[in-house]
């Protein structure tokens, strides 16, 4: 296997809606009625999870730090390096934790840090009980989360489950011909497939490269174990056996959920999460949480596997938290979640805000404008009504998180969308939104995403999101003492502007306007975590966008216009007199009534209100 073509984009899911193979009629009728009675049991699954498991948890949304928790994800390879490398470490994040917490975020999502193949950006892991030596020792994630727990902050990292590198010791030992092993059964291995899929690999290899190393569902490994194997995404990624909700009989190497190598497994995990919670570990972010479990047509099983691990965390480690990467936020939080996020799949709320159509993401946008562009031409109908669909049905259980960007993801300083008077408009909805805010490393400074960097680690047109933090100015920016060369991807600070050295002097930059609006947040349970949320404007009209956010005695109304436009809208009136300005960026009014207030906004501007008796 030639691992240096190994290359992702994010991990999807295999497509399993494969019909099964009908020899007979009678064996057809024989599945479709084990079909039918698997659908009555997957519902009345579906029942006890969303009644009985919720039950704790409309008492208690996860461990009380969430209640006023914003986060700070940090990309390791390019926060801080220490030892002249070029690529970020451990003891350089520990050097930046007095930094991060002047920000006013209470804790961290640090991306993986296990040892890893490295072929997907630390997403291909070797070990889980270990750290990569790239980024230091156990030791020191220790250090680094003592400190940061000093400084009154948590630390969160990043779970693979769904599968390892084929360098991880497990794969290797799964490999061999004995099959009673420890970890035989942690993988999916065949001796035969169908004749398409020997074809296909046969395609995929006459030209191995990136983009064919992640097509088709089978490897070729031709191990003393059996001659093929099931990958997850690329062929250096075998998938896990978390088994199969619907076996299909014609292929006996699908094992059910309840077989003894995918139970053995969720033992696995639940191992793996403990040694790091018994280290001192927060919680975990967990990648492509609902992809687990193979032909769970309905999704069944992977909400009861995650309803298992929330009932085993609340009783073992109830001060921890479970964050998931599913983006689907009615599944993901009924099932066991404390938070899920809302990003750029699942349900579809984050792409038509954000992503434009000529910016890397939104290539094969079904728009031809993001709300958040200066044009003015974007809507907020899909967003608004799919978000409100899931805050509605979860914001009792867990919190939805609209984070600034992430590792897979451009960030919101791309394209058009380029000077600080748009990013604060932008800031001011993913910090004043309900939920748990995630603010992506540098993000605070408003750093660019860099389009064209050539693919390292699988990185592929993620590599300008993932490029190193800017400290200062100079050829490196103050992220590493290694010539520029030898950077892990390149730095652009716009000549110094776009730098915390050169923001901290400017009380109008971007680093301080975020250290504002958190404090702000932080100082209101109305416009904090827990607060309601309600849209004022219409989405017939929508510039600006104007929602209220309300807790008890307090209301906020915050009105945001990213168009270069002036823009004004009324709604039914809130029935307060007066109306006091906390936040702004830009200008703007607002005109309380006895029939409708209004507001108007200047061109890119993102006013916070406070009504007053």
């Amino acid at each position: 296997m030639e691992r240096k073509n190994c290359r992702t984009t994010k991990m999807q899911v295999p497509n399993t809606n494969v019909p099964y193979k009908e020899s007979t009629l009678l064996y057809f009728c024989i599945v479709k009625l084990k079909m039918n009675i698997m659908k009555i049991s997957n519902f009345l699954v579906s029942i006890a999870i969303m009644s009985a498991a919720p039950a704790a948890l409309s008492a208690q949304k996860g461990p009380e730090w969430l209640n006023k928790a914003i986060f700070y994800q940090i990309y390791p390879s390019s926060y801080m390096d220490t030892d002249g490398n070029g690529i970020g470490d451990i003891p350089g994040i520990i050097s930046r934790l007095d930094y991060i917490r002047s920000l006013g975020v209470t804790a961290l999502w640090l991306n993986p840090v296990f040892e890893s193949g490295w072929f997907d950006g630390g997403y291909d892991v070797i070990d889980y009980y270990k750290v990569d030596p790239r980024f230091g020792t156990n030791t020191d994630i220790v250090k680094l989360i003592d400190e940061a727990h000093v400084r009154g902050m948590k630390v969160c990292f990043d779970l693979v489950p769904g599968h390892t590198s084929t360098e991880c010791a497990w794969f290797k030992e799964s490999s061999q011909k004995d099959p009673n092993l420890r970890y035989s059964d942690y993988y999916i291995w065949m001796d035969d497939i169908s004749e398409a899929e020997k074809n296909e690999i046969k395609e995929r290899h006459k030209e191995p490269n990136p983009e064919s190393s992640r097509r088709g569902r089978y490897v070729e490994a031709n191990a003393p174990r059996a001659k093929y194997y099931e990958k997850n995404f690329f062929e250096c990624q075998p998938a896990l056996n978390y088994g199969f909700a619907h076996p299909d009989p014609a292929h006996p190497w699908e094992q059910p959920v309840d077989a003894p190598g995918p139970q053995a497994l969720r033992r696995e995990l639940r191992n793996i999460m403990s040694f790091w919670f018994d280290h001192g570990v927060d919680g975990f972010r967990v990648d492509m949480a609902n992809s687990l479990i193979k032909n769970d047509y309905d999704g069944v099983e992977i909400r009861r596997l995650w309803a298992e691990m929330r009932k085993w965390r609340d009783e073992a480690y109830p001060q921890c938290a479970l964050i998931s990467e599913w983006s689907i936020p009615t599944e993901a939080i009924p099932a066991g979640f404390d938070i899920d996020f809302m990003i750029h799949f699942g349900v579809d709320a984050y792409r038509p805000l954000f992503f434009a159509k000529d910016s890397p993401m939104g290539h094969d946008a079904n728009y031809d404008y993001c709300y958040f562009d200066e044009t003015g031409k974007g809507s907020i109908e899909t967003f608004v009504k799919n978000y409100t669909e899931a805050y509605n049905a979860t914001h009792d259980r867990g919190y939805i998180a609209i984070p600034t960007a992430n590792h897979d993801f451009q960030r919101p300083n791309v394209g058009r969308r380029n000077t600080v008077e748009q990013l604060k408009v932008a800031m001011t909805f993913f910090l004043t939104m309900p939920g748990v805010p995630f603010i992506y490393y540098g993000d605070e400074i408003a750093m660019k995403y860099q389009p064209g960097l050539p693919s390292k680690e699988g990185s592929n047109d993620r590599a300008g999101t993932r490029t190193p933090m800017q400290w200062t100015s100079g050829a490196t920016a103050g992220f590493s003492t290694c010539e520029p060369e030898r950077l892990y991807f390149p730095v652009d600070t716009d000549h110094g502007k776009l730098t915390v050295e050169t923001q901290e002097k400017d009380p109008n930059s971007m680093l301080n306007y975020v250290r504002s609006l958190i404090k702000l947040r932080q100082s209101s349970a109305a416009l904090g975590n827990n607060g309601g949320w309600k849209l004022l404007s219409s989405v017939e009209q929508p510039y600006p966008m104007i929602y209220k956010r309300a807790l008890g005695a307090e209301t906020y109304v915050v009105a945001l216009n990213p168009s270069a436009k002036k823009v004004a809208a009324s709604f039914g009136t809130l029935g307060f007199d007066k109306v006091k300005t906390v936040s702004s960026s830009g200008k703007g009014s607002y005109k309380p009534g006895k029939k409708q207030d209004a507001v108007s906004l200047g061109g890119f501007s993102a006013i916070v209100f406070k009504m007053v008796e």
